[in-house]
């Protein structure tokens, strides 16, 4: 089991208890690996799931889901909410009255942009509110981390901004690391084409082993990575964020990737990389520019694909619980 150290706090949020309480949980977006920091490094996005959690007394879960995942995500005990919420009760040994659960997703499933970490986090963050928080935020993100297998996504879905995670010995160690983005956002343009891509599929694929070589490749650049987020400097940006470990074995099998990818710098970004494990990509400019989006977006069409666009920011802000 892991355990975490986290070197940034997190703001408690403990609550009074009341009958037929109710608990907003909103969750961002985030993005993975960004380029070399394979497992290691993720960005908080604004873009939000917004979650409603009532109790009730009638024994019933009952979901209703708008906006992303609306017509294929389980409305019962199959939701991934729903079983992160339960295993919260269950750990605090308590037993569930009734909840009523709906869920306003504007992050799409299967994307490369953390869905299924957002949905962990959200589950359990909801039920710890609704039983007057027994766990702390950090023993909760502990949880998630359990939960999800890996930190990259979780742990800056939880606390925001850019955040760093190694495993040590048996314990996850999150940095929230200082970024641009509390001072001046950095623009992002999401494509995200219509490819079925599991992120079980993307990891099967990668080599057990690695050369030296190319781990030697993705250290150095991942360094770099955080400090030209740090300091806002994309030139730098564009001249690390590649990557030897898993972009080589996914991007080809994602069509009009590597084409999209070429069209986006020669429309003006600054970086880009695949969001998480993909389909998405994700593309880095110090504004706006219409023109990216675009060119990735015809890439995609020309390879048989249809895509959607996000223009979105980075967020400093992470995971937050109120009571209504």
């Amino acid at each position: 089991m892991l355990n975490l150290e986290i070197f940034q706090g997190i703001n408690s949020r403990k609550e009074e208890k009341e009958e037929n309480m109710k608990v907003m949980v909103k969750v961002p977006a985030t993005t993975a690996n960004l380029g070399p920091g394979f497992d290691a490094l993720g960005l908080a996005l604004n873009l939000w799931n917004e979650t409603t959690f009532t109790t009730t007394d009638d024994k019933q879960i009952t979901v209703t889901v708008e906006g992303e995942g609306a017509a294929s995500l389980p409305g019962d005990a199959n939701n991934a909410i729903v079983d992160a919420a339960l295993g919260i009760f269950d750990r605090a040994g308590k037993t569930c009255t009734g909840m009523k659960i709906h869920c306003l997703n504007r992050i799409p499933l299967s994307s490369g942009l953390g869905s299924s970490s957002a949905a962990f986090l959200t589950g359990m963050m909801g039920a710890n509110a609704l039983l007057n928080s027994p766990f702390t935020d950090e023993e909760i993100l502990r949880i998630a981390i359990e939960t999800e297998g890996h930190p990259d996504n979780v742990a800056p879905a939880m606390l925001g901004g850019l955040v760093a995670s190694i495993v040590y010995e048996d314990r996850v160690i999150s940095m929230k690391l200082p970024a641009r983005a509390n001072r001046s956002p950095i623009h992002v343009t999401i494509v995200l084409p219509d490819f079925d891509f599991p992120t079980k599929q993307a990891r099967a694929i990668l080599p057990k082993q690695v050369d030296r070589k190319d781990a030697i490749y993705n250290i150095s650049r991942a360094v770099l990575v955080t400090e030209a987020l740090r300091t806002g400097d994309l030139d730098l940006l564009g001249k690390v964020m590649t990557d030897a470990l898993h972009q080589p074995y996914r991007i080809p099998l994602i069509p009009g990737a590597k084409a999209a990818m070429d069209a986006a710098r020669n429309a003006g970004t600054s970086a880009i990389a695949l969001s998480g494990a993909g389909p998405s990509l994700i593309a880095f400019s110090s504004k706006e520019n219409p023109a990216v989006g675009a060119a990735m977006k015809h890439a995609f069409e020309q390879a048989g694909l249809s895509s959607r666009v996000f223009e979105l920011s980075t967020s400093y802000e992470g995971a937050e619980v109120s009571i209504l």
